[in-house]
């Protein structure tokens, strides 16, 4: 009750009652527990070298045993395990070990002094592929995180997630699975955050401290919900051995980018102690609307720590604390740029959690978690802004509880859970229209108001229960859930979830067939929510006013995994996606500040295809395309529409590309060993381009020239309706300048966009606005562990 106090969650009473009783572990998904003892003929602990892989999650830890022989590996993703044990005396011992459940694992392994005859040497390549795989999920292992080019500050998640087929990068490093905008949910060591992760909202999440990452864009499990257009699992928790362990990294490179990350981790017996700390300095944040990239500053700072406990084999409890802060500037246009404008903005997010796991027994783990958690944001504009002056600061509150079990019973893995969120929602917005002409053509409607102000607040209040289960039966694999969620913000609406998946797989092929179902009920995003749905605002756009909805979709998917020559896999998936209140937004100009709509309904449908060579002597890499449509139908509901032309769209019933139609992308990776401790690594990508909404509409050239420069405009193809095709080359070389046992030095220098090609994102859409890519820079890392 304590804690159910602390989370001021009395109203769920009820929902706890209920995950007492009927829940299951709702930590991270899909991941479980190896708990290993290694010991002589003798039965005397030995204090081995533990290898412990897995190729089809991209997963490698390294563990030296302490003088016990004991360790446990957290937080390890099912599937299959190469576990090889090697110790100077002994014979070295491998097998394969198989995780499907949530619930510890336990294995003891005996060391022999001789090698004994019949024991079966089971490699890397025995675990390609993943068995039981029913959707098309994707990992991202430690070693790609580590060797990661050097992204832009405040991108290096999203530069990873973005690698995957199916993903794409819209303007500010907005992701969008599958052609889904505002629908990404990150699940960070298992608690799910709902808001827009992107550069432009929210402080990024350190990609130097997360050891590992999972994507899901179908066969999602019923313990998600709400943000389905693709889930990010992150896992920050490493496993060390006893003592203390450190990261230090410094990076920098062009833009005068600067940066550090520190982290320290002390085991001591049970218990776990971390901390880390973050910041960087830029002068390329945003993605400009020019060229010139003006007023692009910005600086970032982050503090975090965790401590964990194992007061027994049984009982497990974890406190963290967070706490990130970015601010950073708008950039100008060429008439913003003349004129004078700055408009600055901060974002900050203060977070904290504890999460208590028991052992009922051996086929019982049951778990209760909590978090509090504030996200702010703030923009403000000097007097010399143009067109249009904005103020903005709104601050979401929320406090969350859930509840778990997880059981195992004969074939079935099974899962059922509850959870609550509640909430307070602030905003405060304002605008003043300081001219409604560029270069003397309107490019806001003179009917609008030349003033506005609004705030407002409300509750939120979201509840959810789930149950889900997994079957083997012989070379098939099924899966099902069920989901039930309610929402109040604003609106309020239900919404059942009912989850299907299931696989077959021939292991002499090497092949596995999978297919998969997924109904959602997606929110609306919070960010200035209470602006885009009310009244006043409705006002503005000519008194049309439709509230917005949670969107209701139907996911369908169908796909295959295959393994070649052991060491090559190929993953290809047809997937479609009917939506009803498609959720997008719009841009206010040029501000940064983006408002919530919905669409009447889009369809989505696509192809997905992956190469990949996890590792074949000295080389990896992946190839990965994808082909997608995405069509969604007016008329609009909620947003800000100043823009010269816009009113005829709020209320038309025409059909068109969604504002993230990206028809076609490719990219490609290859890493060669060149010796031991020196690699490189080439990449590339593709992309046809995105729509541009209403090209039609447009001014004379010569206003968008004015605006924008020529160089920029020449990338818009205005008759066919869609920006030009980007690409580009990025080039990595690396080292390892020092190493004994745990200690080493590693240094990295990164090209990106060798050609320095001009890469239009998008270009002044209604929806959109215009912003342009990276050109030609340099980064460097220098990597300590310790």
């Amino acid at each position: 009750m304590v804690l159910v106090r602390q989370f001021r969650v009395a109203k769920a009473a009820w929902l706890l009652s209920a995950a007492v009783s009927c829940a299951t572990l709702q930590a991270q998904s899909d991941r479980g527990e190896l708990r290993l003892v290694v010991k002589d003929a003798a039965g005397t602990a030995v204090p081995a070298a533990v290898d412990l892989v897995n190729q089809s999650t991209e997963t490698r830890q390294n563990i030296k045993l302490p003088a016990d022989g004991r360790y446990s590996f957290k937080n390890l993703p099912y599937g299959y395990y190469r576990l090889q044990i090697t110790q100077p005396g002994f014979a070295a011992f491998s097998e394969l070990i198989e995780l499907r459940s949530a619930l510890p694992q336990n294995r003891e392994v005996t060391l022999t002094i001789q090698p004994i005859q019949s024991t079966v040497d089971v490699t890397e390549a025995d675990t390609l592929l993943d068995l039981d795989q029913a959707a098309s999920a994707r990992y991202i292992g430690s070693r790609e995180i580590k060797d990661r080019p050097v992204a832009l500050p405040g991108r290096g998640v999203t530069s990873l997630v973005v690698a995957e087929p199916g993903w794409t990068l819209e303007a500010n490093g907005v992701l969008h699975p599958r052609e889904s905008e505002y629908d990404t949910q990150f699940v960070v060591n298992g608690f799910p955050m709902y808001d827009n992760r992107s550069a432009a909202f929210s402080p990024a999440a350190d990609a130097d401290s997360v050891e590992s990452m999972k994507v899901y864009t179908s066969g999602i499990p019923a313990e998600f919900g709400e943000k389905l257009g693709g889930v990010v699992e992150i896992n920050t928790q490493r496993n060390t051995a006893p003592g203390f362990h450190g990261i230090a990294v410094a990076q920098g490179g062009s833009f005068a980018t600067g940066g550090g990350f520190l982290s320290g981790q002390y085991v001591a017996g049970r218990t776990t102690g971390t901390v880390t700390a973050q910041g960087f300095v830029t002068n390329h944040y945003l993605d400009p609307p020019v060229a010139e990239d003006y007023t692009n500053h910005a600086s970032y700072t982050a503090i975090t720590g965790a401590l964990e406990r194992d007061f027994s084999d049984s009982d497990r409890l974890r406190v963290a604390m967070d706490r990130r802060e970015t601010w950073f500037q708008v950039p100008n246009d060429l008439p913003q740029e003349a004129a004078g404008q700055r408009q600055d903005r901060t974002s900050a997010d203060t977070q904290g959690q504890i999460s208590y796991q028991h052992v009922f027994s051996p086929s019982l783990l049951g778990a209760i978690r909590g978090m509090a958690r504030d996200v702010s944001a703030r923009l403000w504009s000097n007097p010399l802004a143009t067109p249009i002056a904005a103020g903005q600061n709104r601050d979401y509150r929320e406090e969350y509880v859930n509840g778990s079990l997880s059981g195992h019973h004969g074939r079935h893995e099974w899962k059922a859970g509850v959870e609550a969120r509640f909430g307070s929602l602030d905003e405060e917005f304002a605008y003043n229209i300081l001219s409604y002409t560029v270069a003397g053509v309107p490019v806001l409607d003179p009917g609008f108001p030349p003033q506005f102000r609004f705030r407002g607040n409300a509750p939120v209040r979201e509840q959810a229960v789930y149950a889900q289960d997994l079957v083997r039966l012989g070379n098939f694999t099924f899966s099902g859930g069920l989901r039930f969620d309610h929402y109040a913000l604003l609106i309020d609406e239900t919404g059942w979830s009912p989850r299907a998946a299931v696989s077959w797989h021939s292991q002499p092929l090497g092949l596995v067939l999978h297919a998969s179902y997924d109904r959602t009920f997606g929110t609306p995003p919070f960010e200035n929510l209470l602006v885009s749905a009310s009244p006043a605002t409705a006002a503005l756009n000519g008194g049309f006013y439709l509230p917005i909805q949670p969107s209701r979709g139907n996911y369908y998917e169908g796909g295959f995994a295959q393994s070649f020559a052991r060491h090559v896999r190929l993953d290809a998936s047809y997937f479609r996606r009917d939506v009803s209140n498609f959720l997008d937004d719009d841009l206010l100009l040029n501000t940064g500040v983006s408002f919530p709509i919905s669409y009447k309904k889009a369809t989505v449908r696509g192809v997905e295809v992956k190469v990949e060579v996890p590792q074949w002597g000295r080389f990896s890499g992946y190839l990965s395309y994808a082909n997608t449509i995405g069509v969604a139908q007016y008329p609009i509901s909620g947003g800000l529409f100043p823009d010269a032309g816009s009113a005829a769209l709020l209320a038309s019933s025409d059909r068109f590309p969604i504002s993230q139609d990206q028809r076609n992308a490719a990219r490609g990776m290859v890493r060669y060993q060149i010796v031991p401790r020196l690699w490189t690594s080439w990449s590339a990508s593709y992309s046809s381009g995105l729509p541009i909404e209403n090209a039609d509409q447009f001014p004379d050239v010569s206003v968008l020239v004015a605006q924008y420069g020529t160089q920029v405009v020449s990338k818009a193809n205005l008759g066919r309706g869609r920006v030009s095709p980007s690409f580009t080359l990025d080039a990595s070389f690396g080292a390892q300048l020092w190493h004994r046992e745990k200690r080493a030095v590693t240094a990295q220098a990164d090209i990106m966009n060798l050609t320095n090609r001009l890469n239009l994102i998008n270009f002044a859409g209604l929806l959109s606005g215009t912003a342009i890519g990276p050109p030609r820079s340099v980064g460097f890392r220098l990597r300590t562990e310790f």
